[in-house]
């Protein structure tokens, strides 16, 4: 008798771990789809995801932060280049996302040019005002304004040769009042509803290097909001004692502004917030997690440490001290206590076009989720 309950509780103890892999892969996949285009700031990409988000939530039962709607709405400035990105060296025509990307606060400009030799990495063509930069790694970015110049970053390691002329034909278009949200739900506490436990991920990326390229943003931040999510499903059908809060961040990657905005206009207390978890690029984890904020709130990193200890969820538990690196950092700043952690080990891609769903392992999900569940019980304590 005792051997058939403990295979039945292997059994559906595997089937919920596979469950929360197999929804979280789902999430994965569908955020960095085409359809999202790297949920940034063309065709619409944020906007839809957004929407999913709110569906999720809508979905699960939660309810929203603010007692009337799950967006929390915010408006900032952004460069885009929705059109065409075309960039032609030594009359190569290069691949945009592959072979170069642009520097994400360049102008529009379609010309013709020579290049001279700056250093052993930069190249200009001074009437133009156009830079080209050899760089080891293509990483994007987002920019609030625009420049008076043209930046191209070229891929050293697919770029062969001295780049001396040069052909572009490149479109931005600079959106002064982008129209972002963050979506903001809870779970009311059963016993202490009035102190709240955030779990927290940004769902924007860099969206598309013009009409054929985007940055699907699988690992940064697709798994961080899927692991959320998943979350967020088990905590609405499982009420704590404390409310359990999910805060979906939009602008993460033009500057943490959706924190930012929420920290200056929260929706609750911030001294209500028992801690804030946030998680961002969740998809690999073989070494284990590094936690930020670790030295500042040394009690709860040991509880971490004690329960990894215990149950063997993770290869390391990580400290790191305080950093401006995610969404936490303005709560931190704000005298909230958080923690910022994110997985080690595996796909080395980040911001770039090779972010894919395809390549991300997801290897330690199914540990990331208890774990967190286990540091939730811990700090209801």
């Amino acid at each position: 008798m005792k051997k058939f309950i403990l295979l039945s509780f292997i059994f559906f103890t595997t089937k919920s771990f596979s469950q929360d892999s197999l929804f979280i892969r789902q999430i994965v996949d569908t955020l960095a789809s085409p359809y999202f285009w790297g949920r940034g700031y063309t065709k619409d990409g944020m906007s839809k995801a957004a929407d999913f988000i709110y569906a999720k939530f809508t979905a699960f039962g939660l309810q929203p932060l603010d007692g009337k709607d799950f967006r929390q709405p915010f408006f900032y400035s952004v460069n885009t280049f929705p059109g065409k990105v075309e960039v032609s060296i030594n009359d190569v025509v290069l691949e945009p996302g592959k072979d170069f990307i642009l520097s994400p606060e360049s102008r529009g400009i379609k010309c013709t040019g020579e290049l001279q030799q700056k250093d052993s990495v930069t190249f200009i063509d001074a009437k133009d005002r156009i830079i080209v930069s050899l760089e080891k790694k293509l990483t994007g970015d987002v920019a609030q304004q625009v420049a008076d110049y043209t930046e191209i970053l070229l891929d050293a390691n697919r770029f062969k040769g001295m780049p001396i002329k040069i052909k572009v034909d490149i479109e931005n278009t600079f959106i002064k009042n982008f129209k972002a949200a963050n979506i903001c739900g809870f779970v009311k506490g059963t016993l202490k509803p009035d102190s709240i436990i955030f779990i927290t991920a940004h769902y924007d990326h860099l969206g598309g290097l013009g009409s054929d390229v985007y940055f699907p943003g699988a690992n940064d931040n697709a798994s961080g909001t899927s692991v959320m999510l998943d979350l967020a499903k088990y905590f609405a059908s499982h009420p704590q004692p404390y409310s359990i809060g999910f805060i979906s961040f939009a602008g993460e990657e033009a500057g943490l502004l959706g924190s930012h905005f929420f920290t200056e206009n929260s929706l609750v207390p911030l001294k209500q917030i028992r801690f804030l978890l946030n998680l961002d690029m969740e998809g690999t984890g073989i070494y284990g997690i590094t936690v930020v904020n670790a030295s500042e709130f040394p009690k709860e990193f040991k509880e971490m440490q004690d329960i990894n200890s215990k149950e063997h969820f993770l290869a390391a538990v990580n400290p790191r001290g305080k950093a401006a690196n995610s969404d936490h950092y303005f709560f931190t700043e704000k005298g909230v206590p958080a923690f910022f952690f994110y997985t080690l080990g595996g796909i080395k891609a980040y911001h770039d076009v090779f972010d894919r769903p395809e390549t991300l392992p997801l290897n330690e999900v199914n540990n990331i989720v208890p774990f967190i569940k286990d540091f939730v019980t811990a700090l209801e304590q």
